[in-house]
């Protein structure tokens, strides 16, 4: 349950961030960020327990905040807390209009036998693998492409149907009245979809890699076109990506909660954060090594790595169609927690009115078209929402509830202190380089 819950849309800029960090530095980062943030959320689920004085039995993290920091501690963390969710949620939107607009574009190719491939950089075989953001710098494409200028029915098209102008505002009719529901219970059923997503993505990336071979080129002593680096200096990127692909510390102790042995909780967290870091590491190690190059290089893994496979692609439209249908699902899902917890503790009440409703489902819908429309990079997204979210809850909040602890117990040594501090410190560089990448 840990790790479908953890598996999330960050699995799709996994090799892109490896391709940020250099090869060896990427997959090092990953067990490294693995490790830190499985102890950073065992502090989290230890927290209940350093509290003495209280029957804790029924406390959410916010709850130890709160004993802690006091209404401070409980207002910042729900803020962080909104930023994880809203994060997720911008990011679900610019991959909505992503998948959506691919989807359209298979349906339209298919009937017209247009074939995608030629109007970009990409290779000439039986598996194509295209390079989408070709000559524009480090941002991915996120206009449509025109095939055949003198065609009228194919500039239609492509007039109403654009990645960034056009399919963005069309979720608006199919998502925003499903936020407005009262009760999130319809869509929770469907949660299962995320399982056999990540599942279809393990064996896409898979069969792609058999197909396409691994191709690395590691000569250090003589001059390549295609040279893969071990390190680069861009390796923060990745960093940030990975504290939001490992972000679970808000809702941990809720999913613990419903274990039969509460003495298996510690085992059971470490398993979960194994089988994802192994998740991670196959998901971008494969992609990465597989990629083609020559003729492409390493440079043109997008932030998505579908966008990397063509809308003709058969395997890659099921892929974006399973995501699409997942995300129509989970998108009312986090809607209703934000309504919760913000609100919730403005209010009292997770349904004030539809008024009060409606507004805020406007102003996280239209965060969302916005950014689909002007920076549809879901990689700045996810390490700069996973940098700011994780700052709190994965970095300061668990260290200094720790050695707040142990101060009141008189337990805590210089080692410990020096420690938590430097979790600390690594958090706060963390959030503050991302700025500067």
């Amino acid at each position: 349950m840990i790790w479908n819950t953890m598996m999330g849309t960050s699995i799709l800029s996994i090799p892109w961030g490896i391709k940020q960090a250099g090869f060896t530095t990427g997959m090092c980062v990953i067990m490294l960020m693995g490790i830190l943030t499985l102890y950073c959320c065992y502090r989290v689920v230890k927290s209940r327990s350093m509290i003495s004085s209280v029957d804790t039995s029924t406390w959410e993290y916010p709850d130890v905040c709160r004993y802690y920091f006091g209404s401070f501690g409980q207002w910042s963390s729900l803020l962080f807390s909104l930023v994880s969710l809203i994060g997720a949620m911008i990011v679900y939107w610019v991959l909505m209009s992503n998948f959506l607009f691919n989807t359209g574009r298979f349906i339209f190719n298919f009937i017209h036998h247009i074939n995608d491939t030629d109007a970009v950089l990409s290779t000439n075989d039986s598996n194509p693998v295209i390079c989408p953001s070709a000559g524009s710098g480090d941002h991915p494409n996120n206009g449509s492409m025109i095939f055949y200028a003198n065609d009228t029915g194919l500039e239609q098209f492509e007039k109403w149907w654009n990645k960034s102008k056009t399919v963005p505002f069309y979720l608006i009719g199919l998502l925003l009245p499903l936020l407005n529901f009262k009760s999130p219970s319809f869509f929770s059923k469907f949660n299962i979809l995320g399982t056999v997503s990540v599942l279809y993505l393990i064996f896409l990336v898979t069969f792609k890699a058999i197909h396409l071979g691994f191709h690395l080129e590691f000569h250090w002593l003589m001059q390549t076109e295609y040279f893969v680096p071990e390190i680069r200096f861009q390796f923060p990127q990745l960093t940030g990506v990975l504290t939001l692909a490992f972000f679970i510390h808000n809702c941990i102790i809720t999913l613990l909660k419903n274990n039969k042995n509460q003495e298996n909780n510690v085992r059971d967290l470490s398993i979960a954060y194994m089988l994802v870091t192994l998740t991670y590491l196959y998901i971008g190690v494969l992609v990465f090594a597989s990629f083609p190059s020559p003729p492409l290089t390493k440079d043109c893994i997008e932030q998505n790595f579908l966008d990397n496979f063509p809308s003709s692609d058969i395997l890659s439209f099921i892929a974006r169609i399973f995501l699409l249908f997942q995300m129509m699902t989970v998108y009312p899902l986090l809607g209703y927690l934000a309504r919760v917890q913000l609100l919730g503790h403005v209010f009292g009440d997770v349904y004030p009115s539809i008024f009060h409703v409606l507004t805020l489902n406007l102003i996280i819908v239209g965060a969302g078209v916005i950014m689909a429309c002007f920076y549809p990079n879901i990689g700045g997204i996810i390490r700069y929402s996973g940098a700011a979210c994780g700052l709190a809850f994965v970095f300061i909040y668990p260290s200094l509830i720790y050695m707040i602890s142990l101060r009141q117990e008189d337990r805590l040594t210089w080692p410990k202190l020096i420690f938590h501090i430097f979790i600390i410190i690594l958090g706060l560089a963390n959030l503050i380089v991302q700025f500067f990448m």
